[in-house]
């Protein structure tokens, strides 16, 4: 067990290492000293811009590809994204908190979470400025590994403490605007995602069907009955001429890594046309 002294030495060396290139390591030692994980990312949304990736431990069965596509779409399906942006929830939670009955069925889940070999997770959600926000993910992947209540307590009590280490460090990276909000252009994307070949209520299915929910839970949503559900969502795919689950969710990831000087709409209508009409890339 981590002795007040330990922690207190370790956050000796934080403080002052704030600003500084070596913090999100050290900050992740400090979060293991307390409690035992075996991975570790930091991953920091500076206000609107796409998510930097400032701490990630590479292991060998799980690669780069992955992460670049998280950055550069899927986050957008992640329920710790969800919580800072779509709830505005901020403190430590586990996986299974955040997210919707069926999740661990998605295609997202099986990309990212089971890529990294996690059997369960702790990540903190913590506010820097505007609508900046830093993850930082805990994972333990040993067979039935899980949190235990001790654990996920030390965890919450030392938020604050990691949240004002953290809101020092990446003060910076707030100040930063581009004038573009690449994040909601993003957000909007997944929104309008099919709308062009699909009717509204489809439309709505297919959403919830990406962002991990189950069919009992997109009937509860939507107040439909759960076999109207499977028949809007099995014209979905025939319209989209996808077959499953995984097929939708790379339709969805392509479409918009692809997408173009986007202002709008569903970004099919330009990944359906042949590469040399789609715009210039941004």
């Amino acid at each position: 067990m981590p002795t007040l002294n330990t922690f207190s030495g370790h956050l000796a060396k934080l403080i002052p290492a704030t600003g500084s290139a070596n913090f999100p390591a050290m900050l992740v030692d400090m979060l293991r000293n307390l409690v035992p994980v075996d991975d570790a990312s930091i991953i920091v949304y500076p206000n609107t811009d796409l998510p930097m990736v400032e701490y990630f431990e590479v292991h060998e069965d799980s690669g780069k590809s992955t992460l670049d596509v998280f950055i550069k779409g899927a986050f957008l399906l992640d329920p710790y994204y969800l919580a800072a942006t779509a709830s505005q929830k901020f403190g430590v939670f586990r996986l299974r908190e955040l997210s919707p009955t069926g999740f661990k069925d998605s295609e997202y889940y099986k990309a990212w979470y089971r890529n990294c070999g996690y059997q369960d997770e702790c990540g903190f959600v913590i506010p820097t400025s505007g609508e900046g926000f830093v993850n930082i993910a805990l994972g333990k992947t040993a067979t039935r590994a899980s949190f235990s209540k001790r654990e996920r307590t030390l965890l919450a009590d030392v938020y604050p403490t990691v949240e004002a280490l953290c809101q020092q460090h990446w003060k910076q990276s707030d100040e930063v605007d581009s004038g573009i909000n690449l994040r909601a252009q993003l957000n909007s994307a997944l929104q309008s995602f099919g709308s062009s070949l699909l009717t509204e209520r489809e439309t709505q299915v297919i959403n919830l069907v990406l962002h991990g929910h189950s069919t009992k839970t997109v009937a509860e949503k939507l107040s439909i009955s759960m076999e109207t559900v499977k028949l809007h969502r099995k014209h979905a795919y025939a319209k989209l001429e996808v077959s499953s689950q995984a097929e939708l969710f790379y339709l969805f990831l392509d479409s918009v890594m692809s997408a173009k000087d986007y202002e709008g709409g569903d970004t099919l209508v330009a990944y359906m046309q042949p590469p040399e009409k789609r715009p210039r890339s941004l």
